[in-house]
């Protein structure tokens, strides 16, 4: 009875207690009725005990202590115990059951009771959520640091743990030494020197005379032993020996000279003048490669003086041009080469001859200057391509191309451009290309500019492909001549790829009188290998579009030398651009071009200063060249031209 008397204030007090219990303590006091009972004993002492489940009257009902009432409030859980077996057998699922459901009853009363508060209050429920971010970063942050130091602790342990042999190598951040089967000790060696090198210099600030002087004799003899070896195998046998004594001296010049600060100073220092003395070789390279490019070798100065001595010799000069009417017939596959080297032009007209379907068609117009018109000559007489007709002519003999037509020739005759490249300059290995190359008066060599008067030099013609001297045909070329250009004059392989060879690389368009009439992104195109409608031509009056813009030109500030910046001007928005194939470029300065498309390609092209004919040749294109030069032939053999 007092048991059941006792239970039965606690459940008064619950109710009462339960208007004041928030979401937050909702549980604790309904657990703790679910829990623990109080009895007294018989000194009248109240104890408590724990209760279970079986213990507890099945008319016991729990209310929503938000409510007060039983089974009322929407979402409420009620709970009416039948008798001790039921309540035992679903206590844990009714317990699961009613907490989950007050996850959603949570929800609505927290929304209840934002409605309900003051701005104030709202404001400091603000700031306390954005203090419980800020702290959740904070943490989060922490915990990121914390696992970054693991990993730094982690890495030092594994460094410390390193395999000795390893450990042991010389200068290991080197890529060199990851091979085992490199060339450690001449490495070795000459990263001795280096350091060596350093600690002298050190040395010598500090007045140490002595070990400045023994470091630099450990170099010279370092030196001495490596010599021209590029190879550990290549070195002498005393090398070990010599690297163990500068590895000593290298240990007591640490010992008593190295400071930190000093010799990373020293060694930027170095650095420092090493990359100097790196741009004057480049300097001289480049100048070098210049001056190479431009001079003719021994060999093919000596084939034109044998040519235009028996050409003389022999009475050739007398010697009238066969197939006179072909020259002139327009239905004909035409072509002009306009060079003053005997044997480049051989070989362009050998290529294209060969993979000509039809080469009794085709018609080549040769033109050279006075001094070699008569070796090109001779030379065609005696190795004329059979069944091709070869026209040679003489540029002196353009008696139309004068200073009051021609506007290269008019400023040849200007003060200025004669003080530029005629008169003394220095062009010592210290100034580098430039000097060579802007002043090379083969820019302004009419064998060069006579393209942009294709017209006046073949005015019965139609139609004419133009190719430079130092092509190679590789393919039927006719039908170019069936190529629609779409009122176009020019047809050409584009060169611009992605931002590369546009019209900005080749204009001054810092100048308005550029600026304003051309497209800096418009696409180049590459000069070599053009087909040229000339009856368009002289519908458009080219040749005056191109003496317009060089007259503008005389002093240098819309374009270099060169035909092709004039080029671009001259047939701006007149140039038809041609599959790829038809001309690839680049073999003249380019070791890295894709070799199916030169062997694919019709014509290839060794534009750049590497020339096939050259020792600067680029070894893996030469064989494109040479293959189609008769070594055999007499005067090639007397000159000592071989492969």
């Amino acid at each position: 009875m007092q048991k059941y008397q006792i239970a039965k204030r606690l459940e008064e007090d619950s109710k009462h207690m339960g208007n004041c219990l928030t979401e937050r303590n909702w549980r604790r006091p309904l657990l703790l009725y679910f829990s623990m009972t109080m009895r007294s004993d018989a000194s009248g002492t109240i104890r408590t005990s724990r209760v279970k489940m079986k213990d507890l009257s099945a008319s016991w009902v729990l209310e929503n202590p938000i409510s007060g009432e039983p089974g009322k409030q929407k979402g409420s859980q009620v709970f009416k115990l039948k008798d001790s077996y039921q309540a035992s057998r679903r206590s844990e699922e009714n317990v699961e059951h009613f907490i989950d459901d007050h996850h959603w009853q949570e929800d609505e009363i927290q929304n209840r009771r934002k409605a309900s508060w003051s701005p104030v209050k709202f404001k400091r429920q603000m700031l306390r959520q954005k203090r419980w971010d800020l702290r959740t970063v904070d943490l989060i942050r922490q915990n990121k640091e914390a696992d970054k130091q693991m990993e730094a602790t982690s890495a030092i342990e594994d460094l410390k743990n390193m395999d000795p042999v390893v450990n042991g190598k010389y200068s290991i951040w080197r890529r060199d030494f990851e091979n085992p089967n490199s060339d450690s000790t001449l490495k070795l060696m000459r990263d001795q020197i280096i350091m060596a090198k350093a600690y002298a210099n050190i040395a010598k600030s500090r007045n140490q005379i002595d070990l400045y002087s023994s470091l630099l004799r450990h170099v010279g003899d370092s030196l001495r032993v490596i010599g021209d070896a590029n190879s550990d195998s290549e070195l002498h046998p005393s090398s070990l020996d010599q690297a163990k004594a500068m590895g000593r001296a290298l240990s007591f010049a640490k010992d008593r000279l190295y400071d930190c600060h000093i010799v990373a100073r020293k060694l930027r220092a170095m650095l420092q003048s090493a990359e100097d003395n790196v741009d004057s070789l480049k300097k001289r390279s480049a100048f070098l490669i210049q001056l190479a490019a431009k001079t003719v070798p021994k060999p093919l100065h000596c084939l034109p003086l044998q040519l235009a001595a028996d050409y003389y010799f022999h009475g050739y000069q007398s010697k009238k041009d066969l197939n006179i009417e072909k020259l002139e017939d327009p239905s004909l596959y035409h072509y002009a080469i306009f060079s003053d080297n005997v044997l480049a032009t051989s070989v362009v007209v050998n290529s294209t001859v060969l993979h000509a379907n039809e080469p009794e068609k085709h018609v080549f117009h040769i033109v050279t200057d006075k001094l070699n018109f008569a070796a090109m000559r001779m030379w065609f007489i005696l190795n004329a391509p059979e069944k091709a007709t070869v026209q040679v002519e003489n540029i002196d003999d353009f008696k139309w191309l004068n200073s009051s037509y021609c506007s290269v020739l008019r400023q040849l005759e200007s003060a200025r451009v004669k003080e530029y490249y005629f008169k003394n300059h220095p062009s010592s290995l210290s100034v580098g290309s430039d000097n060579l190359k802007y002043r090379n008066p083969k820019y302004l060599s009419m064998l060069n500019h006579l393209r942009f008067y294709l017209p006046e030099v073949y005015p019965k013609l139609h139609k004419i492909l133009f190719l430079d001297d130092d092509i190679v045909v590789q393919k039927d070329l006719t039908p170019l001549w069936d190529v629609d250009l779409n009122g176009m004059v020019n047809g050409a392989v584009e060169t611009c790829k992605g931002s590369f060879h546009r019209f900005d690389k080749y204009l001054n368009f810092s100048n308005p009188k550029i600026s304003e009439n051309f497209d800096s992104n418009a696409c180049g195109w590459a000069f070599g290998m053009n087909i040229f409608d000339l009856k368009e031509w002289r519908n458009r009056n080219i040749t005056q579009i191109y003496h317009y813009w060089q007259d503008r030109n005389e002093d240098r500030t819309l374009w270099k030398l060169g035909t092709l910046p004039p080029g671009l001007i001259t047939f701006y928005n007149l140039t038809y651009p041609l599959d790829r194939k038809w001309h690839v470029l680049g073999l003249g300065y380019d070791p890295a071009l894709n070799q199916t498309e030169i062997v694919n390609a019709a014509v290839v092209h060794y534009n750049g200063n590497y020339k096939p004919w050259l020792d600067l040749a680029v070894a893996k294109y030469k064989s494109y060249w040479s293959k189609y030069v008769r070594f055999d032939n007499y005067y090639l053999k007397l000159c000592n031209l071989s492969e």
